[in-house]
């Protein structure tokens, strides 16, 4: 069973069903209305996660180290695993590793991001639309905490996107004169929550704090996604006790 919560303030819920009423940004307080949409935190890429496997080699375009904070570091012309992109686009946040892998996998960035506008009107995301594989542009690329929802647990039915977002440290082999590298997964409620169990968590200056953060209790997965909310760790444990609650 998953049940499916959302908010858009600090305070502000989200019921699981999704209804036909919207609300503007500036609510506050109880809701069972749809969110809004607002800009979006870091729009997870998922066709590299079909298309590319763990073993393929990306090589670094030159444009990927000039994409805007926040980078892991890559270098124009390495050649690395795709795995290790994978978890450091899921973990760190990297910008950098989501353009490495839209090139790498749509020839270009400007088509792997059609791919993403088209994948998302197959899967119903009315309130989506992407302008970067990353989200770190403002302008143009936004979404609603239902649409961050759904595409949630479409990702999560993917076993490599479901075992990565689970992943609170990572040690990862890296080719010199690097050697190493050391991946942390920035949602802290991997480490605070029992039985939180992903997903991710992002930040830009239009979109302002945001969490989708899964648990899984007893056979029962909760969903909870915040937007634009300074307390997202607070107000995610409780949407979260909240949902485990619930029958």
């Amino acid at each position: 069973m998953l049940l499916v919560l959302a908010a858009v303030m600090a305070g502000a819920w989200v019921g699981a069903r999704r209804p036909a009423a919207t609300v503007d940004a500036a609510a506050s307080g109880p809701l069972v209305v749809d969110a809004p949409v607002v800009h979006t935190v870091h729009a997870v890429p998922l066709a590299p996660e079909h298309l590319l496997n763990g073993d393929d080699i990306v090589t670094v375009d030159k444009s990927v180290p000039r994409v805007p904070l926040v980078r892991e570091g890559l270098r124009a012309g390495e050649r690395v695993k795709a795995w290790k992109l994978f978890y450091s686009m899921l973990l760190y946040s990297g910008n950098d590793d989501a353009l490495a892998l839209a090139i790498a996998t749509g020839g270009d960035k400007w088509t792997f991001v059609r791919e993403m506008n088209d994948e998302a009107h197959r899967l119903g995301l009315r309130d989506t639309h992407f302008i970067s594989p990353s989200g770190v542009v403002d302008r143009d690329n936004y979404s609603s905490a239902w649409d961050m929802a759904a595409l949630t647990r479409v990702a999560l039915r993917n076993e490599r996107f479901d075992k990565i977002v689970r992943t609170k440290i990572i040690h990862v082999p890296w080719s010199a004169p690097t050697y190493s590298k050391i991946y942390v997964n920035n949602n802290l409620m991997l480490r605070s929550y029992p039985g939180a169990d992903g997903v991710k968590s992002g930040y830009t200056h239009k979109s302002g704090p945001c969490l989708v953060v899964s648990a899984t209790r007893h056979g029962r997965t909760v969903l909870a996604v915040l937007l634009d909310d300074p307390n997202m760790y607070v107000d995610g444990t409780r949407l979260l006790d909240f949902g485990f609650r619930s029958e």
